[in-house]
């Protein structure tokens, strides 16, 4: 069983390889490009916190199940072991055994989530950047391996001046108040150590945590603890893509997993219904999602969730729709940078098939190709709403996830760390600039 799953992780990862696909999935971020071996910088590396976004660190379970879901799966397991990226998922019955794993089961009534029945989940490495640059432990999928080393490179050190924040990215700020004191407590323990500020870097729904997370210190903590935050390619009035992986699935280019079976994963986290569409910032007429039946706007999520067949969606939007949907001003300076320039949907159209089949056809926007400039460049308006400065730079061409470990940002991100005051408002990131 073991060389089959060797075999098939090469298999998997050529496919990735030669089929990239951008999306929340990081496990598409194969191989990421090794950082500048030479980097001339400055003696001055203040601490930084990195929070990843959805998706973008491990997770880890122990099992002992009441009941199976196929007699092929587990029952019962004696040590921790991979449930976030583990291989076995992509496997014919594998994918049965990881759903059952990894899902949450949420309470009508207490409005709270816990883990399947028998199952523990554990997120490995707090305060290590290990969980952050590789998602699994052959160091396939690589998310902030590069930045990491970026800065190892200018005098940081791993798990010293430079930590990882890793957090169950099923659910929602509002259910994780230990992972929020941890990080409060991370952030005075770099302080105290090295006697500097501490800068908080996210990416994607990892801003939104750090939002949450700064809102609800008081402006005197901020002030003593946070130099800065560095915020990238954040979907600050939510994403449209949740609500086709909400509605029918999306399996980003893996042939192995069909959209529908990856579907009943994705509906089982509160972050996918967190993150849709703020109602505040996108027109209220803005058709999302398009039916012969039905044209679903920002005001028609309860009969969205309903006509899917997926009604505790929307009790889980009506408990996160206010976590952060305020876009309330951190209080702190702020680096707002994300792509621009890059088709991007805002318009699903399904036909009579919805929502059991793939849309038929897409209107895009301006943006990522994830996330449109329209939600990513709500930062700018904190500029008059908070004392602290706010810098936007939008790189043109630069898609959702290259964002993490693209030179240019790597770049801004060290003379940020450094220091420097000065930003530009825009980097071109297409190919042949420079």
């Amino acid at each position: 069983m073991a060389s089959a799953v060797r075999h098939f992780c090469f298999v998997f990862v050529a496919f990735l390889v030669l089929h990239h696909s951008s999306c929340f999935w990081l496990i598409d971020v194969i191989f990421p490009p090794n950082a500048k071996s030479s980097i001339v910088s400055s003696n001055s590396t203040p601490p930084l916190v990195i929070v990843p976004g959805n998706l973008g660190n491990r997770l880890e379970a122990k099992i002992d199940k009441p009941n199976l879901v196929h007699w092929m799966c587990y029952k019962k397991t004696e040590h921790w072991f991979p449930l976030w990226i583990d291989l076995n998922m992509f496997m014919p019955i594998g994918i049965d055994c990881w759903i059952d794993n990894i899902r949450i089961v949420y309470n009508r009534t207490t409005r709270q989530s816990s883990n399947s029945p028998g199952v523990e989940v554990r997120v490995p490495g707090f305060g290590q950047t290990y969980p952050i640059e590789f998602l699994d432990d052959n160091r396939l999928a690589g998310y902030f391996h590069t930045m990491v080393q970026h800065l190892v490179n200018m005098g940081y050190s791993r798990n010293e001046t430079v930590r990882g924040a890793p957090y169950d990215w099923r659910v929602a700020p509002n259910e994780n108040a230990e992972y929020l004191s941890r990080l409060k407590d991370l952030v005075e323990e770099m302080y105290n150590q090295y006697q500097q500020p501490v800068y908080l870097l996210g990416h994607s729904m990892g801003c939104h945590y750090v939002l949450y997370f700064l809102n609800h210190q008081p402006q005197a903590w901020k002030d003593k603890y946070i130099q800065g935050f560095i915020s990238l390619a954040a979907p600050w009035g939510g994403a449209v893509k949740p609500l086709r992986v909400l509605a029918s699935g999306n399996n980003d280019g893996i042939p192995m997993l069909s959209n529908i079976k990856i579907r009943e994963e994705q509906r089982m986290t509160t972050t996918n219904p967190w993150m849709l569409p703020f109602q505040d910032v996108w027109p209220k007429d803005h058709v999302f999602v398009s039916t012969p039946t039905f044209n679903y706007t920002s005001q028609d999520y309860k009969q969205f969730f309903k006509d899917i067949s997926f009604e505790d969606g929307w009790l889980m939007w009506e408990d996160t729709k206010n976590l952060t949907g305020d876009l309330h001003p951190p209080g702190v300076e702020v680096w707002c940078m994300y792509g621009v320039g890059l088709p991007t949907a805002v318009t699903y159209i399904y036909d009579k098939e919805f929502p059991n089949a793939d849309p038929v056809d897409f209107v895009y926007a301006d943006g990522d190709d994830t996330v449109t400039s329209a939600s990513m460049s709500r930062c700018k308006r904190w500029a008059v709403q908070q004392e602290k400065p706010v810098h936007v730079i939008e790189y043109r061409g630069l898609p959702h996830l290259d964002i993490v470990f693209n030179d240019k940002v790597l770049d801004q991100i060290q003379h940020i760390l450094e220091g420097a005051s000065d930003a530009p408002s825009e980097v071109d990131c297409r190919f042949g600039t420079k």
